[in-house]
């Protein structure tokens, strides 16, 4: 069975078929740095990430291309108010953007593209705009799309233009789904802009937001491409306005399949600065949350559905993410040579149903289901000493085949600091003179740095929580 995606275009699951081969170009919407990131932006990140990497699980070779928005009303906005220029302003941003992404292990897209550096390819579409009468200049010298030009607007949004006054604009990067204007493609210098300007031949002046992805997008991916992916917030105005203005230039389809994210909630309600359930990924790490532990719990409910994000899920997340790291330390402690022949067929059991989940819409929720069955199973196969070193190598190689998506097991094993290792030593120096009080102190006291230790018969193994 091969992947099959929910199209927002079409409103229906489809079959996922390549434009080229094996070859998937693929182009998601990245950050506006004009801000610290926001969890709500990095469930949109996280989506596409376990897309892309289920692509590449099922033998896709993607070719991911992600912008950088480095100027638009927010970040010239930011920038004039700090008295600061554009680029070391949005440079600030986009720094810890990086960061943030390396905190979550959300892969890195082929190729970052700043807005900034793409004017001449944003003058190029809209001049053929012009010269085909669907972009007109306003009286101010911006330029603006004429959206009554273009038969198919409103095919993704399902936005109605009948109503739509003749001559009736809005020149702001974002606006209202009900609000069906001509949309602004070039904006013409303001003095509010201060020094943010580039001087073209079609005017003075700066893109509008919605141009930038168009002519990033088309740039290195083609006119004509597979897979586009943002948030549901992003349906209108932004892709339906990319929608026209690519198509419009191109004269063909823009994209194959429109991928969107529904919203996370906190607490179950809209983050709002104001009901005080507004946070960034470094306000969850200042509060010494894993960052491991979010990534998990952005990933774990299907993208369509809304994601309701709570410490007590944080919690439970953490709990997750250690019993599959749990499994994979008792594995590798394995030596003894007798084999379950039954184990393979376990293995290809479970790899079908992952598979099966997946290829389903991104079924990520039934996919975790069948991984920590099987994850109890094996548990329970090693009490009884039902599990060989070689089976144990066996599952830990599909163990980190299902990583290859989720992003989730310690590649490395942590070392402990020489004061935590100390602590550990002296408590079993003091188990082995019987000096049980003292050994029970230093349990409680290693549990309050949150490192908590299990006694096994191969000896003493701690985890950190």
């Amino acid at each position: 069975m091969a992947l099959k995606l929910y199209n927002t275009l079409t409103r229906k699951k489809e079959l996922i078929k390549p434009i080229k081969d094996k070859i998937i170009k693929f182009y998601s919407c990245g950050p506006t740095v004009y801000n610290y990131a926001h969890i709500g932006n990095f469930r949109a990140y996280m989506c596409s990430d376990v897309l892309k990497r289920y692509l590449n699980y099922s033998g896709y070779k993607v070719n991911h291309i992600m912008n950088i928005t480095d100027v638009d009303d927010k970040t010239i906005k930011g920038a004039n108010s700090e008295g600061i220029s554009l680029k070391e302003y949005t440079a600030r941003y986009e720094k810890a953007f990086f960061e943030d992404l390396e905190s979550l292990n959300i892969d890195k897209a082929d190729k970052f593209t700043r807005a900034t550096d793409n004017i001449d390819e944003m003058v190029k579409i809209i001049k053929k705009l012009l010269d085909k009468k669907i972009a007109y200049k306003s009286e101010d010298g911006s330029i603006y799309y004429d959206i009554s030009k273009f038969k198919g607007y409103g095919k993704l949004s399902h936005t109605k233009v009948e109503d739509l006054k003749e001559g009736a604009r809005v020149k702001q990067d974002s606006y209202e789904k009900g609000e069906a204007k001509d949309f602004a493609l070039w904006k013409a210098y303001d003095k509010e802009d201060g020094p943010v300007v580039w001087k073209t031949e079609i005017g003075n002046g700066r893109p509008g937001w919605h141009i930038e992805c168009s002519a990033m997008s088309m740039k290195y991916l083609g006119e004509h491409f597979d897979i586009h992916a943002g948030g549901i917030d992003l349906v209108f105005p932004h892709h339906e306005n990319e929608i026209a203005q690519s198509e419009a230039f191109s004269g063909e389809k823009f994209v194959n399949y429109w991928f969107h994210n529904e919203h996370l909630l906190v607490d179950g309600k809209k983050m709002s600065k104001s009901l005080g359930n507004f946070f960034t990924l470094r306000d969850l790490l200042s509060k010494g949350h894993n960052p491991i532990a979010i990534r998990y719990l952005l990933l774990s409910a299907n993208y369509r559905v809304q994601l309701n994000f709570t410490e007590e899920a944080v919690k439970a997340s953490e709990n997750a993410v250690q019993r599959l790291n749990d499994l994979m330390i008792k594995l590798k402690e394995i030596t003894n040579d007798d084999e379950n022949k039954n184990i393979k067929k376990l293995i290809d059991k479970t790899k079908k149903s992952f598979d099966k989940a997946m290829n389903d819409d991104l079924n990520i929720s039934g996919a975790l289901a069948v991984v920590f069955d099987f994850v109890k199973e094996i548990n329970t196969l090693m009490m009884e000493n039902k599990i060989g070193k070689n089976n144990a190598a066996e599952i830990i190689n599909l163990m980190n085949d299902f990583d290859k998506i989720l992003g989730v097991l310690q590649g490395k094993e942590e070392k402990l600091s020489p004061e935590l290792k100390k602590l550990i030593d002296e408590r079993e120096k003091a188990r082995k003179e019987k000096n049980f009080k003292r050994a029970d102190e230093i349990r409680n006291e290693l549990k309050e740095k949150r490192i908590i230790l299990e006694d096994t018969k191969e000896g003493v193994r701690w985890k950190r929580v």
